[in-house]
């Protein structure tokens, strides 16, 4: 089937202030006459050319903020901010280096401004670093080739060129142990928090800075309101500040970001990597990142980090405590814009379906995005919608603009054929949980899924992840397999929407070497369907800003799209000695059958009509788990065994 481009979406009209509003954020601003003014962006005066232009007043029309101030002429400056951690353990406080573009004050006379920051430990590149081996008890035991981070698909860098001209300082940090700053990476902890944290208190006049050169300086040219907004890691430090309580601090768009590293590096109580990242752990991203001058002097603190994070348990512990946000949630005071990719194997979905949950609980306001890409951000392939959205949340709350985006629907998702949909909430409204039972075919395997239970038969399988990968194993669904399980529904005759988070709950036991158990949701059918990749359809598409050039415009991209007889919807992992809390081991007796429980990935997919929906038990997950020793022996329990799934309206019928 060709590939179908991502309808466009057609730009939203103002729901608020749709003419030219006052700002009443405080003295720092401008007076109601002064930003009511509309002129263009001054020119640059060179040497014995005409005075220059007078300066330029802060523009509201249509509810968002103008480019009127001019790029060319931004005030560049570097300052190293003093924090309140001592990660490299010298006596002396941390310090990160901030490196800031703003409106020159001649060019704004004298009006103070709000700053978008976008903190990340990547600006100096990273290391090559081996990753741990994955391949347990055996001579095959190694260190993974390490794939290099692909920094070039990190979020695009366009805030100068789009956010300056509109009376936005943009600035870009480097977290501690990285680039500028000193102390150590310490891959999410409380020092790190620490470091995002110094960069706003600095910008409200809390914390001390200096000049590179060690004059003191003062930013006497910030309003003190803050955003962030970043990707992938660049995303998870915004989380983190926001989760420190920081004064200041007033909206962030975290992209793929992580709210518990827990659960980039662990899940179900095991050991399982982030996606295309086998082996990585705390103190391979740490090494990876440490880029300051005398790295040297972080070799301890980096170890120390390798001999506490565990990886032959992966118990939830002291180490992950520190490192997990999602209980900090009450304390967030900014506006949270959530932003991430429905195939995003890296940083899973949970990540930010828990911080979603827990903001919400919180009473923080709050917007989300699904979008059908990997680790990636929607920018490129919904330009103009993206750029409305993040401009109207910083003028709402930087600069206080009653533009309506508060009272817009919470949630914009991207649908499989590249349209977008909004909801009030996410799950959608009417969803509601119904249990499939796993039963036994009438030849044995595959088996059923369904909605009520057969009767109870005993069935086993082999475990050989350690050369089978999930695609090898889940293929041939029709047939037996001696090392996995399938449960099958019949084909469906309309199509049916799994939103929310699936859970297993298995009656099983085991006898050898592996305590995984893993689970694939998956969609049996034979047509098209995104890969989560994306490809440049040549066609370029540029934003308004005051820069002339190209600088503005971007490549629209559209979903790549395979033909395959599957695609994995989701999947999760158990570690079984976890099943009593992922805090604590308790051993498997072997050859005794225990109940099990655990959550796959959430998931936002519609299984069309005409296909089947499976769910596939393994043990080892070659690309995810640790991989002992094959061998080890699942039996399971059919008609007590089942997958709970969160259907939106109409599902369960569907299934009846």
């Amino acid at each position: 089937m060709p590939q179908r481009s991502p309808q466009r979406p057609r730009m939203r009209p103002p729901r608020a202030g749709a003419g030219a509003v006052t700002l009443t954020t405080g003295a720092a601003l401008a007076t109601a006459a002064a930003l009511l003014a509309t002129a263009l962006p001054a020119a640059s005066a060179s040497a014995g050319s005409a005075p220059a232009a007078p300066p330029h007043r802060l523009t509201v029309s249509g509810g968002e903020t103008q480019p009127v101030f001019s790029r060319a002429d931004a005030v560049t400056q570097t300052v190293n901010i003093e924090t309140t951690a001592d990660s490299d353990r010298d006596g002396v406080r941390d310090r990160v280096q901030l490196r800031i573009m703003r409106p020159a004050e001649t060019d704004t006379a004298g009006l103070r401004v709000p700053t978008i920051m976008e903190p990340s430990p990547y600006w100096a590149g990273i290391n090559d670093v081996p990753n741990h081996p994955v391949d347990i008890g055996d001579a095959r035991a190694r260190a993974l080739t390490t794939t290099q981070r692909n920094l070039a698909e990190m979020f695009p860098g366009y805030y100068d060129n789009y956010f300056l001209p509109r009376g936005y300082a943009v600035a870009d940090l480097d977290s501690i142990g990285t680039g500028g700053s000193t102390g150590c990476p310490t891959s999410g902890d409380r020092s790190e928090q620490a470091g995002a944290k110094a960069a706003v208190d600095w910008l409200n006049g809390r914390a001390r800075g200096w000049a590179p050169d060690g004059t003191p300086v003062k930013a006497t040219w910030s309003t003190g309101n803050v955003g962030m907004i970043g990707q992938s890691y660049d995303g998870t430090l915004p989380n983190m500040a926001a989760a420190s309580g920081v004064e200041g601090l007033k909206a962030i768009v975290p992209i793929a970001g992580i709210s518990s590293w827990y659960d980039y590096y662990r899940a179900g109580g095991g050991v399982v990597a982030p996606g295309g990242y086998q082996g990585e752990d705390l103190d391979v991203l740490a090494k990876a990142v440490l880029t300051r001058k005398n790295p040297e002097v972080c070799k301890q603190v980096i170890d120390d980090i390798e001999a506490t994070q565990d990886r032959e348990t992966g118990d939830y512990g002291k180490v992950w405590a520190e490192r997990d946000y999602v209980g900090q949630a009450r304390n967030v005071h900014a506006a949270v814009m959530v932003v991430h990719g429905l195939n995003d194997w890296n940083v899973k979905l949970k990540n930010s379906v828990q911080w979603w949950n827990a903001l919400k609980k919180a009473g923080v306001p709050r917007k989300l995005w699904l979008h059908q890409g990997n680790h990636s951000t929607p920018f490129r392939w919904r330009v103009e919608e993206w750029l409305r959205q993040t401009l109207h949340w910083f003028d709402r709350y930087l600069y206080g603009i009653r533009n309506g985006i508060d009272k817009e629907p919470r949630v914009d998702i991207e649908r499989a054929d590249g349209t977008w949909e909004t909801a009030k909430d996410w799950p959608v409204p009417g969803t509601r949980t119904v249990p499939l039972s796993l039963d036994a075919g009438s030849s044995g395997q595959p088996g059923t899924l369904g909605l009520r239970p057969g009767h109870g038969v005993t069935q086993s399988f082999t475990d050989e992840g350690k050369t089978r990968t999930a695609e090898d194993l889940l293929a041939n669904e029709g047939r037996a397999d001696p090392n996995r399980l399938a449960y099958l529904t019949g084909t469906l005759d309309r199509p049916v929407r799994i939103d929310g988070t699936p859970s297993m709950s298995l009656r099983a036991s085991l006898d050898g070497r592996s305590p995984y158990l893993t689970a694939l949701l998956v969609d049996y059918g034979t047509d098209s369907r995104p890969t989560g990749a994306r490809v440049d359809t040549g066609q370029k598409v540029c934003y308004g800003q005051s820069v002339p050039g190209d600088e503005g415009c971007t490549t629209r991209q559209a979903l790549a799209m395979e033909t395959a007889p599957y695609k994995i919807i989701t999947r999760g992992w158990l570690d079984a000695r976890n099943r009593n809390g992922f805090s604590r081991t308790d051993p498997i007796t072997p050859g005794r059958t225990y109940a099990f429980r655990w959550d796959l990935q959430p998931t936002d997919y519609t299984v069309k009509a005409g296909h089947r929906l499976g769910v596939i038990l393994l043990s080892t997950d070659h690309d995810y788990t640790l991989r002992y020793p094959a061998g080890t022996e699942v039996t399971m329990r059919t008609g007590v065994s089942r997958v709970d799934l969160p259907l939106a309206r109409g599902g369960r019928e569907a299934l009846g």
